[in-house]
């Protein structure tokens, strides 16, 4: 690598587990899931603004999710991918920064989005009757735009804070992008009073909401035991236990990490959870949340059979024997 025309303040990205023996193979499955992530997140979007049927808070709030996935994990994989075929690793301190800003922005808006969406699930399960009052057209903007919101505002004070601590020494970054706790381990002063704010933000935007979806699922859970329908609770329990998978995988990884002082676990430690969460869940989410829907699926089929048969329309309808009430339907 050329280092002579890197500034004095360019960070470097080691990239992508560094020590391992086959990073052609790495690259290869790291263009394949994000792929999957964009063509699943794409297709769901796509789908939801064709189909006047998806026009519901559910499926809207499904929008919201896989937008944010798309940005999230492009916030990060290009500059991998572009660092290993070009041989550059270095980074600049501003790009550095605007990728830690939008990756902290798109993470935590995800963690409030996916409390709203157990939210959603538990009116529309637990408390139908007022379903369309609870989550209302107005509501849903609502809440789409605090997820976005909290995330800006929580993300530039952790992008300000961490960029301000000098650096002593090496610029090298044992991470494929500019992650936080990898440019904290960078800073030669005490960061001790900065990792207490970490600690009690993770608990506001991680730990909360956690607790939040589970109570959620819980009383959900609790209010499919009474359904009378075994096949109702066959279909009820396959959904939370799916949702929770991906819950628990995303929020689990991103405690793990930031909750968790960085002297208690290895750059490569730091480095698997991030790929868990920042390429693992955005491929997964669309499948498990959407792609796997009945109504979703539906919609695939005729988009599939208007282009087979040359139609000119892309204005989707339900068949006179399908009824669609996704508000209410849970995944098989």
């Amino acid at each position: 690598m050329d280092q002579k025309n890197e500034t004095s303040t360019d960070f470097i990205l080691l990239g992508l587990f560094p020590g391992f023996r086959h990073p052609h193979l790495l690259i290869i499955i790291v263009l394949l899931i994000y792929s999957t992530a964009l063509t699943g997140n794409s297709l769901l979007i796509l789908l939801i603004w064709l189909d006047s049927h998806l026009h519901t808070p559910m499926y809207f709030l499904l929008s919201q999710l896989s937008l944010i996935d798309l940005a999230y994990i492009s916030s990060t994989v290009p500059k991998t991918v572009t660092n290993y075929l070009t041989g550059k690793k270095s980074i600049s301190y501003f790009a550095c920064a605007a990728q830690l800003f939008f990756f902290l922005t798109l993470g935590i808006a995800e963690c409030v989005l996916l409390t709203l969406m157990a939210y959603d699930r538990y009116v529309a399960v637990c408390n139908p009757l007022r379903y369309t009052v609870l989550m209302s057209p107005v509501v849903c903007l609502q809440m789409a735009a605090a997820a976005w919101i909290v995330g800006a505002l929580a993300a530039l004070v952790h992008t300000i804070y961490p960029m301000h601590f000098p650096v002593c020494g090496s610029r090298e970054i044992n991470h494929y992008f500019c992650e936080m706790p990898a440019i904290m381990r960078l800073s030669c002063v005490d960061t001790s009073a900065y990792e207490m704010v970490k600690f009690v933000s993770t608990i506001v935007f991680l730990l909360v909401p956690f607790i939040l979806i589970l109570a959620s699922y819980t009383l959900i859970f609790l209010t499919v035991l009474k359904m009378n329908s075994r096949k109702g609770r066959n279909k009820a329990l396959a959904t939370c236990s799916s949702h929770l998978t991906v819950v628990s995988l995303y929020f689990g990884q991103a405690i793990f990490i930031y909750m968790i002082p960085s002297s208690y676990h290895t750059p490569e430690q730091e480095q698997i959870g991030a790929v868990l969460g920042t390429m693992v869940t955005p491929m997964l989410n669309p499948i498990i949340y959407s792609l796997r829907n009945k109504e979703v699926v539906g919609a695939v089929s005729k988009v599939i059979r208007k282009f087979c048969k040359g139609g000119s329309s892309t204005y989707l309808h339900c068949s006179s024997q399908q009824k669609c009430h996704p508000q209410i339907s849970v995944t098989s």
